[in-house]
């Protein structure tokens, strides 16, 4: 069973998200938009945890792999669509990380059949980091807090600077990637 605890908590994750999703759509009192942050909240903690005990376990496996990846793009990527269909969030920014992360896992994919590896930076976490706790801001929102007309601003605030930094970390990315891409073409 601690095998396979890493792809638990990334399966975990997965199964997580419709009911996020079903909250946020649905649920617009305060004690929903406190279920469905602490849903969010799990969520990014396992996507800590999961990579975490199975770097430090020595047990990455393919399909962790292969599922931790499309786990996180599809909560970021669900939650922010809702997140902006409900004003909640700003379209800009939200097109930018979901564009991101397209990108990046386009490039991950080609460079892994070349097998090359391009080590995440101390950028790219520090955006991760932000981005995530925009999300949450966003997700429990100034509902979720009583009313604080302050905490949707904080929360639109940091998806920006977040934004700006998945930019800054998907061009890094693209850039070096970019001699692998093109010594491919000879």
């Amino acid at each position: 069973m601690l095998k396979r605890l890493p792809n638990i908590l990334t399966i975990s994750r997965i199964v997580v998200i419709p009911f996020l999703l079903l909250l946020m759509c649905f649920d617009h009192s305060q004690f929903g938009h406190l279920v469905a942050a602490g849903l969010f909240l799990y969520a990014c903690i396992t996507d800590f945890l999961d990579g975490f005990l199975a770097r430090a376990w020595s047990m990455q496996t393919k399909l962790g792999q292969f599922l931790d990846p499309i786990a996180d793009k599809l909560l970021v990527g669900s939650v922010i669509l809702v997140l902006v269909h409900f004003d909640r969030a700003d379209l800009l920014p939200a097109i930018a990380i979901i564009c991101r992360e397209i990108l990046v896992s386009g490039l991950r994919e080609f460079l892994a059949e070349i097998r090359v590896s391009v080590p995440v930076s101390e950028l790219a976490k520090v955006k991760t980091f932000l981005q995530m706790t925009a999300i949450f801001i966003l997700v429990l929102g100034n509902e979720g807090m009583g009313d604080l007309s302050y905490i949707n601003f904080i929360g639109r605030i940091t998806l920006w600077v977040a934004a700006g930094l998945t930019l800054v970390t998907g061009y890094a990315y693209l850039k070096a990637s970019i001699v692998h891409l093109t010594n491919q073409e000879s």
